[in-house]
């Protein structure tokens, strides 16, 4: 419950820094990039929201953290491979990797934060005008490149250490010989790339539909320079 209750303080937080963003003036009577980081604020508020909630990675098919790829590999005992087989083993070991997850990502969300407030582009107008849908967020995540996967690996690691199922370090382990630190690795990356590719599909939405916002700097770029 705590653990929860600290979730929900961190996402209602969240919220906070779109209401600073100011309305910067500029072309057409806003600022471009303006417009833009505050897409990504709010894109990034709907996509932790529903990371953090409770089985939030693991409800989500496209941000769910999956099992290493070495999993029931050569390196498998029979025994391992057939636990494996079972859908029940399976979701438990995937519900500790999406629980770690989540602990990450709380690490994860004031960092993405502080580089939306920072982001600068060169051309503004072409992400605005871009094709694909998450143009912005995949503006957001090359100029922060690995900062997500190295916030988020102690706490994984922590959590994974921690998990109160032993199942997890003992078969991931003898299935794929990668050790715990080996596995904070790879849910750390799994994690960052579900947080960038929930984000995306908010800012999708967002630019489906710029004027379900209510703001009008987002409205004036996305629904009227598009």
């Amino acid at each position: 419950m705590a653990h929860m209750d600290r979730r929900n303080l961190l996402i209602g937080g969240l919220a906070l820094p779109l209401l600073a963003l100011p309305g910067c003036t500029g072309m057409g009577g806003f600022d471009l990039t303006e417009a833009i980081r505050r897409m990504l604020m709010l894109s990034s508020q709907r996509a932790f929201a529903g990371l953090l909630a409770e089985d939030g990675f693991y409800d989500d098919q496209l941000a769910r953290v999956t099992l290493p790829d070495q999993i029931g590999g050569a390196r498998s005992s029979a025994i391992v491979r057939a636990l494996l087989s079972t859908s029940a083993v399976r979701n438990r070991l995937l519900r500790v990797l999406n629980e770690a997850a989540a602990d990450g990502a709380e690490r994860a969300a004031p960092l993405v934060t502080d580089a939306i407030r920072s982001f600068s582009v060169a051309d503004a107008l072409s992400i605005i005008r871009a094709a694909n849908g998450d143009a912005a967020t995949q503006a957001l995540r090359g100029q922060m490149g690995d900062a997500l996967v190295t916030a988020m690996l102690p706490e994984v690691g922590t959590a994974l250490r921690v998990a109160s199922d032993p199942l997890v370090g003992q078969v991931l382990q003898v299935a794929t010989g990668i050790d715990l630190a080996g596995l904070g690795a790879d849910v750390s990356r799994k994690a960052a790339d579900g947080i960038y590719a929930a984000m995306g599909r908010e800012e999708a939405a967002i630019r489906a539909n710029p004027q379900a916002t209510g703001d009008p700097i987002i409205i004036g770029a996305f629904g009227l320079l598009r």
